[in-house]
């Protein structure tokens, strides 16, 4: 029988210059740490200032020890600087230093108390952007269980601050009873592990030579063992923002799929994308402004429905594009999917993963519910932990820091996730404004270990940078924008740690 390639003049057979091997996805090494995952029983029956008592216990004796080593023996004006155990052993006109746990009394922050004394069930509607004022009103307080001080001094200008941090200060009491800061120290990066502590790193069969790709306005360099990258990448993207609506962003996604998928692009970059050994979708996959159109239509019809449901009001079509999505792209690459405020998931933090029910293309590249394996479709939790080609990476869906960025005056988010770094908590302002799980026994948003990569999604704006601490941690710290809005993805060297970001244009 003769082949197509043997018939003279056949149109169809393969060019002769095409080469004959097709191009392979780089393996990714993965592992999932489930340090945010909820027992499927969650009574919700207990208090949530627990929660406040055991981060400071736990970061306390970090924040001591920096405190000790930095103002023991240290003499101001003839006068020594004493440690106080607790806030309420400040006595006024000694010079001491005291840990405890920063709460901001903000006006226009969100107070159910309120509510509650004016005999309302519903609060009445505020501006959620900001709960900064620039009129000064905002008060600085430090706390532990035995009560409450109030900061005052112009050292307090200069850092961020917010709820839920464990700072010691250093100071002075006044004639109001406030402590007159003169230094502030914080916890600080914690202990950061080895590469590979938990993986062993694979077998290499030869090195593949690249260039490294770099952001223009990135200029620090990571360690000397970073010099040299492997090729593989990650893609990290945030934001899809599904709809059924909205044909221009539609169009959008095609194209970053098509971008994934390396279709219609030359050699070159397919070999290029054939890197990218991993994606990583940081929250937001379900566009919200959808669901607020739907509930506006169909609220006259809710308003005749006994217990106020109406499953007509439902509109499963986004999560069917996603699911399109994703099972298009999961043959040739693997997947881990973040749940952000607009998903399917619970509201309250840690946000737990969706349910693979959702997808039901995607769903056979999960893992079985009993199995020890991870899928080659990863539904995670917000925030996640993990190690990826032996790098420790903390990552989140953006809540965390949204929700920092309305203590602040300042439009930093890289700062607000360096802060969240050396305050060695990644969500300080749960459960105060940022809803969360009241834990009793373990409060998992304390950092125990500081991660080599920290990126946070569905953020406005694409951003990085490097920060370094007291015992040689290096720490990448990645912004990624929402796709929607900038239609950028993000794509990091794994061995380098260097950072790029690619924009998909419909021309």
């Amino acid at each position: 029988m003769t082949s197509l390639d043997e018939i003279p003049g056949n149109l169809l057979r393969k060019p002769s210059g095409e080469p004959e091997n097709e191009l392979e996805r780089i393996p990714s090494d993965y592992k999932p740490l489930h340090s945010f995952r909820l027992d499927k029983d969650k009574p919700y029956k207990q208090q949530f200032a627990d929660m406040y008592f055991l981060r400071l216990t736990k970061i306390k004796p970090a924040v001591e020890q920096l405190a000790f080593d930095a103002w023991e023996g240290k003499v101001i004006g003839d006068e020594p600087v004493k440690q106080a155990d607790r806030v309420l052993d400040i006595r006024q006109g000694e010079l001491c230093w005291v840990v405890g746990t920063v709460y901001m009394d903000m006006p226009l922050k969100p107070n159910i108390l309120d509510d509650v004394s004016k005999d309302r069930w519903l609060s009445a509607p505020i501006s959620n952007k900001k709960y900064y004022s620039e009129d000064g009103s905002d008060a600085v307080m430090l706390e532990d269980e035995s009560g409450r001080v109030r900061l005052v001094g112009d050292v307090l200008n200069s850092v961020i601050l917010v709820t839920g941090c464990i700072v010691a200060a250093m100071g002075t009491e006044n004639s109001n009873g406030e402590l007159e800061v003169i230094d502030l120290k914080f916890p600080d990066l914690p202990p950061q592990p080895d590469r590979w502590a938990l993986n062993n790193p694979p077998a290499t069969k030869g090195s593949i030579e690249e260039e490294k790709v770099k952001p223009k306005d990135e200029d620090t360099k990571m360690t000397d063992a970073r010099s040299k990258g492997s090729g593989k990448k990650i893609a990290i993207v945030s934001g899809l923002g599904f709809s059924g609506s909205d044909a221009s962003h539609a169009i959008e996604l095609n194209l970053l799929l098509e971008y994934l998928l390396g279709e219609s692009l030359d050699p070159a970059a397919q070999q290029e994308l054939s890197q990218i050994s991993r994606l990583i979708i940081a929250g937001n996959s379900i566009s919200l402004e959808e669901r607020e159109a739907i509930d506006e239509d169909m609220s006259e019809k809710k308003a005749h429905k006994k217990y106020g449901y109406d499953s007509s009001s439902y509109n499963a079509q986004p999560s069917q594009l996603l699911d399109e999505f994703l099972s298009t792209l999961l043959p040739t690459m693997p997947i881990t999917l973040l749940p952000g405020a607009q998903d399917p998931a619970n509201a309250s933090y840690p946000q737990q993963s969706i349910h693979p029910a959702m997808f039901p293309y995607s769903r056979p590249y999960t893992a079985q519910p009993t199995s020890s394996e991870v899928g080659w479709f990863d539904t995670v939790t917000n925030p996640w932990e993990g190690e990826i080609e032996g790098w420790r990476v903390l990552g989140t869906g953006g809540q965390n820091v949204d929700d920092i960025f309305k203590y602040v005056g300042s439009d930093d988010r890289l700062g607000m996730m360096e802060a969240m770094c050396r305050w060695r908590c990644c969500a300080p302002t749960a459960p105060d404004t940022l809803w969360s799980y009241p834990f009793q026994d373990d409060d998992p948003f304390v950092m125990q270990t500081c991660p080599h990569l920290y990126f946070v999604g569905c953020q406005p704006e694409f951003g990085t940078k490097v920060i370094q601490g007291p015992d040689g941690q290096v720490v990448r710290l990645v912004a990624v924008p929402s796709f929607s809005a900038t239609q950028e993805v993000v794509l990091i060297d794994t061995e380098t740690l260097d950072v790029s970001k690619v924009k998909i244009v419909a021309v």
